[in-house]
């Protein structure tokens, strides 16, 4: 890559710099070598399988993706969703299953099923096309994936392929997550095989009641448009439904409770199958084990809160030696569980589970939100793996961890393997060096300790005149924009190097500071993460006399354009423009599970979302609107947009529409529009702003 490529372009190029960074690490039993998956160069966006040896050190690759497939992906459009859901813009081999002894590793690779075999190196095409989600039975036998809709089974000695339940009809599936599982709740699976390789447990959805909602290609009206089942607040959801399907052609079904969502499912040789399972008000949550051998479950677990019960991703889970590993809200923090037992002390915020086996893998923070850290059980109690100031992202096992460390004070990630609390070896990691290095000022700002992030233009001094202020968040819930890390605010520094004093602040709702923080924007979606947003503002102003209060703009996308247009809408007085990238804009067009979690059933609720809509403000608007929307998008329909749009219009309220053609909810990839759509964005916002 020239040095004469732009910023931007160099952005796009590398997804976000993310190329050649290795990710998605599998341990062998014995810690003797591990897998894990990476391109090329921070400018190849197809993975490859590679393999690190720990006595040498040595680095193989043992599926080249370029070599296997020299041409673009053909993907099937439920490989093209379940992309969409976890975000993922790479290419190649972007996951892979194995199994117990790491002997054989499935993936598939533009529809089609390969296996590798980890002794020999071997890579065998298995299945032609339209494979999803290959995952190796643990004794290395078979190879179940997914096929139009329905679960397969291969049996790789005698390459047998047969399905394992007949086809019921375009409604059915089986073995894949819905919608809301994938989008909302982190669970991207739809089928576990048993510990003895005997059976699986599968998912069946039923998408009959779903309404069908329209994604057409405006711009090019010959092309058919695609239907998709689609559940809005209030509406029905996928009907999800579990059975065991045995390689012998058996089934038992799972006993069906008065649950509506299917948030985890575990099965390890540690104990039974379990379930997490929601009601429709997300205010109960039951942990069950179930029987294979009727389908009955027996309660575990409940756990029940006034506003919602949040997920923690990878629990529940067994122990190796059958201790149920769970996460609580418990004195004002969530603290992990073993057989019953804290683990954690107060203060310290789990996150995430990693890995259960002998020990606990699992990732926190402390007082500091902006860190997050990876830890182990050990001996009853916990141990820090990793130990600079940072982001750290863990992978692996409690034994052999892998930790990807992102930091202030260097771009993209250093991944090294720890043994014991000691680093064993580093994996190679190779981004774009992106040829910018940021210097926010990192704030606790507010009545509420709100934490802030000022970044000001490259070799600014005071005396040099006021500068606008551009504010950059996300401000809602899952998602944080405030860490200790130099990639997450390259695009704020380049905006800075515009001209602008940027603004980044984490509001209430945001992670990782405990459930009364994320639960105040209950109800309020609206309220409380722009009144967090304008006393970042006004309190950075009082100790940066530097930025100009009387020229602010503000900009995001998702939930972040919700937030900048409601600044414009409700906050006039502060904010001169905004653009509004994806936004939701009536909160009865948005999923189930994200929507009713936050505003309650819209039935039982009305005045709750037109509390926290955009449409009920359109006519007070006065101030400068840019609304940004990809055509294609299917979480965030364009017709959010849209409807804003046209109540800005009959109320007589000047603004400007840009569609995206061709985008989904990802912001564009391609170099071009993401160049030209951010240049565009900052000419814009300049503009209305009044600045030369």
């Amino acid at each position: 890559m020239t040095d004469e490529l732009s910023f931007l372009r160099k952005q796009a190029r590398t997804q976000r710099f993310t190329l050649g960074t290795p990710r998605e690490f599998r341990v062998a039993k014995d810690g003797s070598r591990l897998l894990f998956l990476r391109s090329e160069s921070g400018t190849d966006r197809r993975n490859s399988l590679w393999e690190l040896d720990l006595a040498s050190g040595a680095e193989t690759k043992l599926v080249d993706a370029v070599r296997l497939l020299p041409v673009e992906e053909e993907l099937p459009p439920e490989e093209r969703a379940r992309r969409e859901r976890s975000r993922e813009s790479a290419g190649g081999v972007v996951g892979y299953a194995v199994d117990d002894e790491l002997r054989v590793a499935a993936f598939s690779l533009s529809g089609r099923l390969h296996t590798v075999d980890l002794a020999t190196r071997e890579v065998t095409e298995l299945v032609e096309g339209a494979v999803v989600d290959p995952r190796p039975s643990p004794a290395g036998t078979h190879v179940a994936y997914v096929r139009d809709r329905r679960l397969r089974v291969v049996e790789l000695a005698t390459g047998e392929d047969r399905a394992l339940v007949e086809e019921e009809g375009d409604a059915i599936g089986w073995g894949l997550a819905e919608f809301i599982a994938a989008e909302e709740m982190g669970r991207a699976r739809g089928y576990w095989w048993s510990p003895d390789s005997s059976s699986l447990l599968a998912e069946r959805t039923d998408r009959a009641g779903v309404p069908r909602w329209t994604i057409a290609d405006l711009a090019d009206p010959g092309v058919r448009a695609n239907r998709v089942a689609y559940p809005a607040a209030g509406e029905a959801n996928v009907a999800v439904s579990l059975a065991f399907l045995g390689l012998d052609g058996s089934r038992v079904d799972v006993e069906q409770g008065d649950w509506e969502y299917l948030a985890v499912v575990h099965w390890s040789a540690g104990g039974p199958p379990l379930l997490a399972v929601q009601s429709r008000d997300q205010r109960r949550l039951e942990i069950r084990s179930v029987n294979p051998a009727d389908g009955s479950t027996t309660l575990l677990h409940t756990e029940t809160d006034p506003d919602w019960v949040e997920l923690t991703a990878g629990v529940p889970a067994w122990t190796t030696a059958g201790a149920l590993v769970r996460v609580s809200a418990t004195d004002g923090t969530y603290r992990l569980l073993v057989d019953g037992e804290l683990v954690t002390p107060p203060g310290l915020q789990v996150r995430s589970v990693l890995h259960v086996g002998d020990e606990v893998l699992f990732s926190a923070s402390t007082e500091d939100p902006t860190q997050i850290h990876v830890y182990r059980t050990e001996n009853g109690g916990i141990a820090r793996l990793s130990t600079s100031d940072g982001v750290h992202i863990g992978g692996g096992t409690a034994r052999l961890a892998v930790l990807s460390s992102w930091r202030l004070d260097r771009s993209g990630p250093v991944v090294s393997v720890v043994r014991k609390g000691e680093p064993v070896a580093e994996i190679g990691s190779y981004p774009v060096e992106p040829g910018i290095e940021p210097h926010p000022v990192m704030l606790t700002v507010g009545q509420c300790g709100l934490r802030a992030a000022l970044l000001l233009p490259t070799g600014y001094e005071r005396g040099q005149g006021k500068l606008p202020v551009l504010l950059d968040p996300y401000g809602g819930p899952h998602a944080q924009r405030v860490l200790r890390s130099r990639n997450a605010f390259l695009t704020s520094q380049w905006l800075a190097d515009q001209g602008f004093a940027v603004l980044v602040a984490d509001g209430r709702g945001t992670p990782g500071r405990g459930p009364a923080w994320e639960k105040a924007i209950a109800g309020k979606l609206a309220e409380v993460p722009l009144a967090d947003q304008v006393e970042a503002l006004e309190a950075v102003v009082r100790q940066h006399p530097e930025l100009d209060l009387d020229r602010v703009a503000i900009r995001g996308w998702s939930f972040g354009g919700f937030l900048s247009a409601l600044a414009v809408l409700r906050r006039p007085d502060l904010f001169r423009a905004a653009v509004a990238g994806a936004p939701v804009t009536d909160w009865s067009l948005y999923d189930t599970h994200y929507t009713e979690r936050y505003l309650g059933f819209p039935g039982e609720n009305p005045e709750s979302y037109q509390r926290n809509s955009l449409i009920e403000d359109a006519r007070s608007l006065r101030r400068s609107l840019l609304i940004v929307h990809g055509l294609a998008d299917d979480n965030v329909f364009v017709a959010h947009s849209l409807r804003l749009s046209a109540a800005l219009l009959a109320a007589g309220r000047s603004h400007t529409f840009l569609p995206l053609v061709g985008t989904t909810h990802m912001t564009p990839q391609s170099e071009d529009v993401a160049e030209n759509l951010m240049l565009l964005q900052v000419d814009w916002i300049k503009r209305e702003l009044g600045v030369d």
